[in-house]
């Protein structure tokens, strides 16, 4: 699969990393300097933090456990109350379950177990072709997602 979800209308797909990946992404040394800032799933989202989100490049949001969901809520509330367009990156404990759902609460980046199969992964991304409710990165849903998706087979 490639990186993007190509059919038209659509958003990039989630993109996949390992752990080593996304410790080399934290230390590129590039031209620019990135901010990241890492929000703990037990933290409110203040008006007050807005100045920092504004400012940073990418978000991390961290799943203690696969039974906390509570970084999915802030994913949503990052995208649309406080309109972050940057890297949302779910980190911690990321099943490949629960992938698709992060892609559409607005996370655009996941950092899978070292062990964990990237085909299985992308096979899971693949799974539904679209939907009728709209999420994080739809305004709107679309019109037909079922005859949509049938055509673009």
């Amino acid at each position: 699969m490639k990186p993007t979800d190509e059919r038209a209308g659509t958003h990039p797909r989630i993109r996949l990393l390992t752990p080593a990946e996304h410790a080399d992404d934290a230390n590129a040394s590039g031209t620019t300097v990135l901010t990241i800032l890492t929000i703990g799933n037990d933290e409110e989202l203040p008006p007050l933090l807005a100045a920092g989100i504004t400012q940073a490049a990418r978000i991390d949001l961290h799943f203690p456990s696969f039974t906390d969901g509570r970084a999915y809520s802030q994913a949503y509330l990052l995208r649309k109350r406080f309109g972050f367009a940057g890297d949302l990156r779910a980190t911690g404990d990321v099943l490949i379950d629960q992938l698709l759902l992060m892609e559409r609460t607005g996370f655009s980046s996941a950092v899978l177990a070292a062990d964990a199969d990237l085909a299985a992964a992308r096979r899971q991304l693949d799974r539904f072709p679209g939907f009728y409710q709209r999420d994080a990165r739809t305004a709107t849903p679309r019109q037909d997602a079922s005859t949509q998706a049938e055509k673009e087979k």
